[in-house]
């Protein structure tokens, strides 16, 4: 495999908001939920998990 980099300046550089923008919502979503869960495996250390939730409630 051969590697290619390519040089342009700023002001060519196209945006990312055109190219997610052209994307379906699933796709996006699918992206963003890839880099939420990369974000808790970088800042935790670990797979993100429900909490768990008590209620407590008054019986009569």
């Amino acid at each position: 495999m051969k590697k290619v980099v390519a040089r342009i300046s700023l002001r060519e550089h196209k945006s990312d908001f055109a190219y997610w923008q052209t994307q379906p919502y699933a796709a996006r979503l699918a992206a963003l939920e890839q880099i939420r869960q990369e974000y808790h495996r970088w800042k935790y250390g670990v797979q993100p998990r429900f909490q768990r939730v008590c209620r407590i409630v008054k019986r009569k």
